[in-house]
């Protein structure tokens, strides 16, 4: 019965989309538009030489090495191996789903176990400094300073995700051998991890490029859909209706009503939902909060990326679930907390020093990285998806 109840509503759902997207087509087109524009100029060129580069180093050993340098810290933290320490640095510097991507690669070379992988997956998922500081803080609010409150919130949450998350599964952590810093032990599993892998660099680079690009190819039509749904939900005044429901439980947290809609429609999809965050009325601390919730939730859009990577294995994904809602609560917690030391403070001295329409036209390292981006991300996914397809063609002929 459960079975045909999930049938029906699956079914009724793409039903129901699909006739939205009839009633609605200019706006669908539109929000298809913003889609692939987000994912051809910023989130492929920027996560295509992360993928490729994590393939070439768990083929060459090199993921095994670090692994077991960092062992004795990521162990008692997290209870996770030490290769967990190079899905979460990655995580962080190419962003979501990042994490998922070389957690569940990990778990297919059998070099974590399924409760650590479970464990890793749940605080390795996060945003990039580019989306966080760039987008959303010079984007959306025009003012960098507040792009290191909201990054010290996302990582630093993520971190507490990973401590709460240690005692998932905890009965397998007795079974495991407690290993002490050594060296020599790190090159001996770097030799064997490269050795048990027979092929060529040719082959492991073909293979890197290939694989990284259907990844990306995937993420590019979670991101499109998702943006189109959260478009209709919006027309047809579902998110609104959704929106009310919020409003009893934001008002117990002194948070205005106007923030329920933008908070809602971030559940969906993170982009939009900032955006909106930041064109309310409410006060700026109100808006990180929401904000900061958002980035830790990853939005349904990202969740539904990391699910199909994660249906690639045996890995779960309710703990990634549950740690999505922790980290969207420390997070936010955290931007009350911080929010004066990091940002209302350091923005009164600045502006004692700088005037103020100096400090936001002044040209910085984020917003001139977004630029390039924007300006020359499609020529390098152009390239790239290019270069995919000769090798997959040849691959084919040759095969």
């Amino acid at each position: 019965m459960n079975g045909k109840v999930k049938s029906i509503l699956f079914a009724s759902g793409a039903l129901f989309i699909g006739i939205a997207i009839i009633q609605n087509p200019k706006e669908a087109l539109d929000a298809s538009q913003r889609g692939i524009s987000l994912w051809w100029e910023i989130v492929f060129p920027s996560l295509l030489p992360f993928f490729i580069t994590a393939e070439v180093l768990i083929a060459f050993g090199v993921v095994r090495f670090f692994g077991v340098l960092c062992e004795p810290f990521m162990r008692p933290l997290f209870n996770v191996p030490g290769a967990g320490s190079f899905v979460w640095a990655m995580g962080m510097a190419s962003g979501y789903p990042s994490g998922a991507k070389l957690t569940a690669r990990l778990r297919q070379e059998k070099q974590i176990s399924k409760i650590e992988a479970e464990r890793l997956v749940s605080f390795t998922n996060a945003s990039n400094p580019l989306f966080i500081i760039a987008a959303i803080s010079i984007g959306f609010f025009h003012d960098e300073q507040l792009g290191i409150l909201l990054a010290v919130c996302h990582y630093l949450g993520n971190f507490f995700v990973g401590i709460c998350m240690r005692f998932y599964g905890k009965k397998e952590y007795s079974h495991q051998i407690k290993r002490t810093f050594s060296i020599k032990r790190a090159f001996q599993e770097l030799h064997e991890t490269r050795m048990k892998d027979q092929r060529p660099f040719g082959k492991i680079l073909g293979d890197s490029v290939t694989n990284s690009i259907q990844t990306l190819m995937m993420i590019g039509g979670f991101i499109i859909v998702f943006s189109v749904i959260n478009r209709l939900l919006l027309l047809m005044d579902i998110t609104p209706l959704i929106g009310q429901l919020f409003q009893s439980i934001f008002s117990i947290f002194g948070l205005p009503d106007v923030l329920s809609l933008p908070f809602i429609a971030g559940l969906f999809e993170i982009t939009l939902g900032a955006q909106m965050t930041s064109e309310t009325t409410s006060t700026l601390l109100q808006q990180i909060i929401i904000v900061c919730f958002v980035l830790g939730f990853n939005g349904l859009s990202v969740q539904a990326q990391v699910a199909s990577i994660l249906a690639e294995t045996d890995i779960r994904f309710f703990p990634y679930f549950l740690g999505r809602i922790l980290h969207g609560i420390f997070a936010s917690l955290l931007a009350l907390i911080l929010f004066k030391p990091l940002y209302a403070d350091v923005k009164q001295t600045t502006s004692g020093d700088v005037p103020v329409t100096d400090y936001v036209n002044a040209p910085s390292f984020w917003s001139e990285t977004l630029h390039y981006f924007q300006h020359y991300g499609p020529v390098f996914t152009l390239t790239f998806l290019l270069i995919g397809v000769l090798i997959m063609f040849n691959r084919s002929r040759n095969g």
